[in-house]
């Protein structure tokens, strides 16, 4: 049986105090990472967000929507279509750790359309051990997220979108970290959507301009353990605006760019016990939200180092054969996080598979991406063309 060395149980007895208990040696310029439960959720799914630095929330319309944006599904131009995706996880350290993810939707009519959505986070085999080292159970943690949407255009050119998911991270198997009794943690959220698509005309040619908006995973924070306090969930915004071109009638060209920012309380600087910088991050999810655009410990300049920046383009032949790539940015002070992505999508009859690899570009060991070098993939299954060929054949005959 594959096992993972190194127990969950310390990282547990350490996550409910990862927002107030951090004790710095300089007040400003240091290292501040923000830190939530159920990191998983922020996870980029398919292949072809993937494959362009992580953008989507203001690309074309496809089964994935529901991660980077559910309001694109009303736009979408099939009656009904499904994904599944498949990303391991620090593939270069362990075989046993992937993210599995089913995604698809459906069309009521021309203006109104519901989704649904399948995540499920496997953590590999863990063996857990006493202070003597003797084994003391086998455990497979694992988190899944289950979620739904309704997206409904308001006009011919803007949409709105809310979705509903139940969150379960079960890290221990119930195994007591410390000599404290853990639970799995539970959560209920939800993403309030927005996407805006026209066509205007630059230097004489026709230009798809579109813009989205998704706040997701607004929820309960998670706890796992009875007696100790909970933790936020990633509650993140993410903005983002998108341009694409048909040069002929084989050739096209789209180009996006998305920000994204964690709306949970920034961690203090604290001395002796007391907050020396910053705000206490010890408050309810709505103050969280509301507080997580001012409270960085080293003011304006710190809360523009909370924001990820990340650009893609993807180029499609005869919309059969993609080729795609994106870069994406995230401060050193905040984790790190840099590296560039390639991918392509070949696209046959009624389904599409995509491919993304991501190779890392940060100077720092946290920022090093659990990815790097690690092929992922998508298959997209295209019901509205299989209708069409449906239909093909049938006038043929």
């Amino acid at each position: 049986m594959k096992k993972i060395i190194g127990i969950i149980s310390a990282s547990l007895l350490m996550l409910n105090s990862t927002f107030s208990q951090i004790d710095y040696s300089e007040l400003t310029g240091g290292l501040n990472t923000i830190t939530t439960a159920v990191p998983f959720l922020l996870i980029s799914p398919d292949s072809k967000a993937g494959a362009m630095g992580d953008v989507g929330v203001a690309t074309t319309p496809d089964a994935n929507s529901m991660h980077w944006n559910p309001a694109k599904y009303a736009f979408v131009d099939d009656d009904m279509g499904f994904a599944v995706s498949y990303v391991p996880w620090l593939r270069a350290l362990v075989p046993d750790i992937n993210l599995s993810y089913l995604a698809g939707y459906k069309k009521l009519n021309d203006k109104e359309v519901i989704a649904m959505e399948l995540r499920y986070f496997s953590l590999g085999n863990i063996t857990f051990t006493d202070v003597n080292g003797e084994t003391i159970g086998q455990f497979n943690p694992n988190e899944f997220a289950l979620g739904t949407s309704y997206s409904r255009k308001l006009s011919r050119k803007f949409s709105l979108a809310i979705s509903g998911r139940y969150i379960y991270s079960n890290l221990t198997g119930g195994q007591a970290a410390g000599g404290i009794p853990t639970v799995a943690g539970q959560s209920i959220a939800a993403d309030i959507a927005g996407y805006y698509a026209r066509s205007i005309r630059i230097s004489g040619k026709d230009i798809d301009l579109a813009i989205g908006g998704n706040i997701s995973n607004i929820g309960n924070k998670i706890s796992y353990m009875e007696t100790v306090g909970s933790d936020f969930i990633p509650i993140n915004l993410r903005l983002g605006t998108a341009l694409s071109t048909e040069f002929d009638d084989y050739n096209k060209m789209s180009f996006a760019f998305d920000i994204n920012k964690l709306l949970v309380p920034t961690p203090p600087l604290i001395d002796e016990g007391e907050i020396k910088l910053g705000q206490s991050s010890d408050v309810s999810v709505v103050s969280g939200i509301f507080q997580s655009f001012g409270d960085a410990p080293g003011g304006f300049s710190e809360e523009m180092r909370e924001i990820n920046y990340s650009v893609g383009t993807e180029y499609w032949y005869a919309d059969q054969f993609a080729i795609r790539a994106g870069y994406f940015f995230e401060h050193d002070t905040k984790g790190g996080r840099k590296f560039f992505t390639f991918g392509s999508g070949v696209k046959y009859n009624v389904f599409a598979l995509d491919f993304s690899y991501l190779i890392n570009a940060s100077r720092t060991i946290i920022g090093n991406n659990p990815l790097a070098n690690t092929m992922r993939f998508t298959l997209v299954f295209d019901f509205g063309a299989m209708d069409e060929m449906k239909d093909i054949k049938s006038n043929e005959l």
